[in-house]
């Protein structure tokens, strides 16, 4: 199998989930291509609980859709409520991402902690792209796992991190993976802004962890040791074009 999580699991992960304001910045703001403006659809793959698809939409103007294989929508619809969006703002679609088929094509693809729960992750991001227009934005995060972040989940969340494909958190191989593809202005870089998390029961870990995140801000530097993300971004065009 491709997957190296369950629908139990992402179950057991959200059944606590309290919906709260989504911010008008996020951690990755200055990594969205400029492209997204003036687009019309965007599709988020394995998004639940929606709380990105709430962003595009109040920042972008975007119709929103949320694509996921565990979808809860009264959580959805509390999202929406706390948020001041309409319910059904955001339409969901509840499918695994390998077995889902559409003829439609959106202006926006975005993933965030999604590629890196798989085996495969060359095939993982075609799936991503297939999905493009002409002319489409992909943008792409997931956790850097080869630093900090990584090291502290190793030791105090070995279950959680062995979720994670670490191998497709190396910027040259994610950088070969978008050379053979179509799109354009392609950009794979550390995110500047660290943070630090740990999923762990050890509520003095959690503590201890979230007020070191506090001092590494101090720090915004982009690297394999700092960085809590990585930001994959690019056009579809009929060039493939690599950008440092």
């Amino acid at each position: 199998m491709n997957n190296l999580t369950t629908k139990n699991d992402w179950a057991e992960n959200w059944k606590n989930f309290k919906s709260s304001k989504v911010p008008s910045k996020m951690f990755f703001t200055k990594y969205i291509p400029k492209e997204v403006m003036g687009k019309d659809n965007f599709i988020e793959i394995g998004g639940f609980p929606g709380t990105f698809c709430v962003y595009f939409n109040q920042q972008f103007n975007l119709n929103v859709t949320l694509l996921d294989f565990y979808i809860n929508k009264s959580v959805i619809e509390q999202l929406e409520d706390i948020n001041h969006l309409q319910r059904g703002t955001i339409h969901c679609i509840e499918s695994d991402f390998f077995d889902f088929k559409s003829e439609q094509q959106y202006d926006v693809v975005f993933s965030s902690g999604f590629i890196e729960h798989f085996k495969d992750t060359k095939d993982v991001i075609d799936r991503h792209i297939e999905l493009l227009s002409e002319k489409g934005v992909l943008l792409i995060l997931l956790p850097n796992f080869r630093g900090l972040n990584g090291w502290l989940n190793k030791i105090f969340n070995k279950s959680g991190y062995e979720a994670h494909n670490i191998n497709s958190m190396r910027l040259k191989f994610l950088r070969q993976i978008m050379r053979e593809t179509v799109l354009q202005d392609i950009k794979v870089q550390y995110c500047s802004k660290p943070m630090l998390w740990l999923s762990a029961k050890n509520k003095f870990m959690r503590a201890t962890v979230k007020w070191g995140g506090h001092l590494l801000k101090l720090f915004p530097i982009p690297s394999r040791l700092l960085s809590s993300f990585i930001v994959i971004s690019g056009v579809k065009k009929k060039e493939s074009i690599l950008s440092d």
